[in-house]
């Protein structure tokens, strides 16, 4: 983790929580009438695209190079206070214009097994569920995306390798809907678009596990069962935070006309928003949901002890008595006739016999067991 609090003008540096790594550069240049992408090896190659007439939308993953970053920045006249933004991935999200571009950053939710370079990272601090049975337990990932928006230029900015995109990627490049006819405004809506869906793609896999875990209330009293109940919670706090930071966005975006120059968006943008409402529902009823998993768990452990309990003092009761009269002939005072006798044993066991069946029928008369 690398962190610097004091940071001088001109001179970002990576704040994040997990190990930055190498740079990739992608390319993905189109018209209405043809596409291509193109995998570039380093920032000097996209001299060419900047004042191209058509769309270019260009894709970095990884945060490790800065100087490369750096270099960007000065080629498309990127604000150094927007680079360091792009680099610093603990901020909350936030939205800015300038005079040649705006930018905007957001949140994604991604499961771990979608990326690569595994080894080169360290998981932010979030839920994972882990099986007995796999090997490799999922696990969720929150990253910053950066977008700075141009005339006919997109910059993405993303901390890991791997994301939700492959799906605008591959409508752009078969010319499927409407992407190659709109501007570089349409293409920033459908990038958050998709990481509003990668929310619900969350949302839905959770509810897997919350409906394992509804099946399991009511047969364990494993006291796991509650650590894994409240872990998940905690997850959804987390998944509501991001959620909200993206409505706080969106809210703002649609407060600034100016932020998406084209009108035709409103539509669009007042649907994300209630997308966003709904997930923010969905999260509130997940978190209900388990609170009532756990009371329905906790009914059932306590329902257990209780007949345990019932047990241990049925048993307790009957051998009060019986206790009792064993205390007595276990005195040694000198003068006791029954000792005696030679049947006084058997007599004495067959009255606490007697005494105990007899405590058995009252009780089973009561209802008490």
């Amino acid at each position: 983790m690398v962190k610097k609090m004091d940071l001088l003008y001109g001179s970002p540096v990576y704040i994040g929580d997990r190990i930055p790594v190498e740079m990739d550069l992608s390319i993905i240049s189109y018209d209405s009438v043809s596409a291509q992408i193109n995998h570039l090896s380093n920032i000097e190659e996209l001299k060419q695209y900047k004042n191209a007439s058509e769309i270019s939308w260009i894709n970095i993953s990884g945060l490790k190079d800065i100087d490369s970053i750096k270099l960007l920045g000065e080629e498309f006249d990127i604000h150094p206070l927007s680079i360091e933004d792009i680099l610093h991935t603990e901020q909350p999200p936030k939205i800015e214009i300038f005079e040649n571009y705006r930018y905007l950053s957001i949140k994604t939710i991604q499961r771990e097994k979608r990326f690569h370079h595994q080894e080169e990272r360290k998981p932010v601090s979030l839920f994972r569920k882990r099986n007995d049975q796999d090997e490799n337990p999922d696990e969720f990932l929150i990253d910053q995306i950066s977008i700075v928006i141009m005339k006919n230029v997109l910059i993405t900015f993303q901390e890991m390798h791997g994301d939700t995109f492959n799906d605008i990627r591959k409508k752009i490049l078969e010319n499927i809907g409407v992407i190659r006819k709109k501007g570089t405004d349409y293409l920033a809506y459908v990038i958050i678009d998709a990481v509003v869906d990668e929310y619900f793609l969350t949302l839905n896999h959770l509810e897997d596990d919350i409906e394992d875990y509804e099946n399991r209330s009511a047969k364990t009293n494993d006291e796991k069962f509650i650590e894994e109940i409240q872990d998940t919670k905690k997850y959804l706090s987390q998944i509501k935070r991001v959620i909200s930071s993206l409505k706080g966005v969106i809210n703002k975006i649609t407060h600034h006309e100016i932020f998406f120059q084209a009108d035709e968006l409103k539509p669009f943008l007042q649907d994300l928003n209630e997308n966003i409402n709904h997930a923010l529902i969905t999260v509130e009823n997940y978190r209900e949901w388990l609170s009532n998993i756990m009371d329905v768990n906790l009914s059932i452990v306590s329902y257990q002890t209780n007949k345990v309990m019932k047990v241990l003092t049925v048993i307790s009761t009957i051998f009060i008595p019986l206790t009792f009269i064993a205390g007595i002939y276990g005195m040694n005072f000198e003068y006791m006739p029954e000792l005696k006798y030679e049947i006084a044993y058997p007599i004495v066991l067959g009255g606490m016999g007697l005494v105990a069946s007899v405590m058995l029928i009252i009780l089973k008369i009561h209802h008490w067991f």
